[in-house]
């Protein structure tokens, strides 16, 4: 695969860092956002709020500067607020949309520049199988996941002539400190859903995010791609 100049946000930790990290050892220079700009060796760190467009010019430019314009741009930064429906405020639904999917859009609508003149990119949008498959307690974190499918479809259609691809990848339960720190009972029943019967490990989605953004797959566009164990069934 040829060297590129790769962007994954929120890539300090958890399955940000993993895709980072693939990436770094497929030879390409990465860059990564936080919102402090701290992040493992390796990728250049950059503090980027997804929430505010000025940040995002300003990591952009930054990461421009010192290596090159951004060609494959992973949008992965994200948060919940995990609520049932009666008892979500009108702000936790907000604050979750405008973080996973509005920023999401500032983000790429930035790369989109540099594709766009190089008439070659790759956008690839972190979702979930929550946005496909619902979860209780989730209606934000859901809505904004599932909208990632309508961006990718709809960057696909526009884009996709100037040699633009857009997919999404959508992971089910990855082993993670948040679900180390389940009991034993509950994993169980968790992992009973889960026709693979186990959790994913983050660089078993960090593969998949490469290989989508690499040459082999470059007739794929608009896609959802489920790393779930067989959770959702591509729903």
């Amino acid at each position: 695969m040829t060297s590129r100049t790769v962007l994954v946000t929120g890539g300090n930790r958890g399955i940000g860092r993993a895709i980072a990290q693939a990436f770094l050892d497929a030879g390409h220079r990465v860059a990564i956002t936080s919102r402090d700009g701290s992040g493992p060796e390796g990728p250049l760190a950059v503090a980027a709020d997804v929430t505010d467009s000025a940040s995002v010019d300003a990591a952009f430019t930054r990461i421009e500067a010192e290596l090159g314009p951004v060609e494959v741009v992973v949008a992965n930064a994200g948060i919940t607020r995990d609520t049932l429906l009666m008892r979500m405020s009108e702000q936790d639904f907000v604050d979750v949309v405008d973080t996973n999917l509005t920023g999401a859009f500032r983000v790429v609508q930035r790369a989109s520049k540099g594709m766009l003149r190089a008439k070659w990119g790759r956008v690839v949008l972190i979702s979930s199988v929550v946005g496909l498959y619902g979860g209780p307690g989730q209606v934000n974190y859901a809505a904004s996941k599932a909208g990632l499918v309508g961006i990718a479809r709809s960057i696909t259609r526009e884009l996709g002539a100037r040699g633009i691809t857009a997919n999404v990848v959508a992971p089910g339960f990855i082993e993670t400190d948040m679900t180390a720190e389940l009991d034993d009972a509950t994993q169980a029943e968790y992992k009973k859903a889960i026709p693979a019967g186990r959790y994913a490990t983050p660089e078993e989605v960090a593969a998949v995010v490469r290989w989508i953004a690499g040459d082999e797959a470059a007739y794929i566009s608009g896609a959802v791609i489920p790393v779930d164990g067989g959770l959702g069934m591509g729903h």
